[in-house]
């Protein structure tokens, strides 16, 4: 049988990791269209089905998942390999592809990334972002972005960003009609935005820390959202409670819009972490990154 080129086989693996036409395509930079025909040709050489298709989803056949199993390994040394070889290079160069959620992408890699970029010609950074946790792993990542207390057990986190810190907030005037909750359970009495958990579809309760003591409220209203523009912009009408990001709110802080109550029982925690799996040698373009995160 005619070798099967290793390309054709990354792009088998991508999909079937994405379970996506039009998102592996989008990691490898083609066409859905172009990729499809790839696969249907992959497919008619090997002489059987590895992908399941339907008009909604694709997913990998049983011969589908066996190729991948024996795939992935030896694609991800192949990688390790290429990687290896930037080494050799004045400069790092390739791409690196890395996941995080709204907040980290607006606030944090906005203002930064620009001026790695700008200092590194040769690397391209693949930013996909969802609020989703993502498995890095599964998904084709080399590293992703989240709090600290976010970021699973088995990965190698460096932190790149300082402390953070939330804050309950509203209008002086909703306050006043409502009286200043001296406890986080006095929530319970107040419309307060409550955030839409995607990653589990749960609605998350608020997180308090005081003297040591952890403690979750959940807390009820008329909007529920995943979105912190949406909630500010509610919460500065004066309808109601929401939680924020100090940096968020600092400006209506100090123009006296919006206070914060139970200071006391939101202290700073870990800010940001870039994290990523556990290699023999860091990609040359992954660690430039990371060193300029952390400086």
């Amino acid at each position: 049988m005619a070798r099967t080129p290793l390309n054709d086989l990354a792009a088998f693996a991508a999909v079937a990791r994405r379970r996506s036409f039009t998102a592996a395509a989008a990691d490898l930079g083609v066409s859905p269209s172009a990729l499809s025909h790839a696969m249907r040709g992959l497919e008619e050489r090997l002489g059987v089905r590895l992908l399941s298709r339907s008009t909604r989803s694709v997913a990998p056949t049983e011969a589908g998942t066996a190729l991948l199993d024996r795939l992935g390994p030896a694609l991800t040394e192949i990688d390790a390999g290429l990687a290896d070889l930037a080494a050799f290079r004045d400069e790092p160069e390739g791409i690196v592809r890395i996941t995080t959620f709204h907040w980290i992408a607006q606030t944090f890699l906005a203002r930064r990334l620009p001026t790695f970029l700008a200092a590194h010609p040769g690397i391209t950074v693949q930013v996909t972002v969802d609020d989703k946790l993502q498995d890095i792993v599964a998904d084709g990542f080399d590293a992703g972005l989240r709090f600290g207390e976010d970021v699973e057990k088995d990965m190698i986190a460096v932190r790149v960003g300082p402390p953070l810190r939330h804050l309950v907030v509203a209008t002086p005037a909703y306050w006043d009609r409502h009286g200043r909750p001296s406890h986080p359970r006095d929530l319970r009495g107040h419309s307060c935005v409550a955030y839409h958990n995607l990653t589990n579809g749960s609605i998350s309760p608020w997180e308090f820390e005081k003297d040591g003591r952890d403690l979750r409220q959940r807390v009820e209203g008329a909007l529920i959202c995943n979105s912190a523009d949406l909630a500010l912009a509610l919460v500065r009408e004066g309808g109601c409670v929401s939680l924020h990001m100090e940096e968020d709110v600092a400006g209506d802080l100090a123009s006296g819009r919006l206070e914060a109550t139970l200071k006391d029982w939101t202290p700073p925690f870990d800010g940001v972490s870039l994290f990523h799996p556990s290699r023999r040698q860091t990609p040359p373009a992954l660690r430039a990154l990371i060193d300029f995160l952390k400086g």
